[in-house]
């Protein structure tokens, strides 16, 4: 299957929070054709990554077991080429030095939402994400 600008955008959605990613893909599910994949867990998330291939990868920063950092440096470590966000309800600092982190390992990081993200951020996310994907 290739892809042209009118196959949805595939989106994962890693977080620990059940009620956070419910939230989450309902909204973004509202904002077009999407095809959104949800996972509590980051080890879950790693497996299903290659198989997957989201175009976005909206990701917690803190998460049991493995955090989002270490959760993104695996992923920059299979080779992801998609576009990522981070998700977090820390304070601004500790986003920033997750984006220098994430963009060090070579990531395509288009931002970081602090939770609750709006529709309008989401929105704003996924249009930078399918002009990642058209390259």
């Amino acid at each position: 299957m290739t892809d042209t600008p009118t196959t949805p955008l595939r989106i994962l959605l890693v977080d620990d929070d059940p009620f956070m990613l419910s939230m989450l893909a309902d909204m973004l599910e509202e904002l077009g054709q999407l095809t959104v994949r949800s996972e509590s867990d980051a080890r879950q998330a790693l497996l299903v990554l290659p198989h997957y291939r989201p175009d976005l990868l909206v990701c917690d920063l803190s998460m049991p077991e493995m955090d989002g950092i270490e959760f993104l440096r695996k992923a920059a470590d299979s080779h992801f080429g998609g576009a990522v966000a981070l998700l977090s309800g820390m304070d601004a600092g500790i986003r920033q030095a997750a984006e220098t982190l994430a963009r060090a390992h070579g990531l395509a990081l288009l931002g970081t939402l602090a939770k609750p993200a709006s529709p309008a951020a989401l929105a704003e996310l996924l249009t930078q994400a399918a002009a990642h994907r058209a390259g």
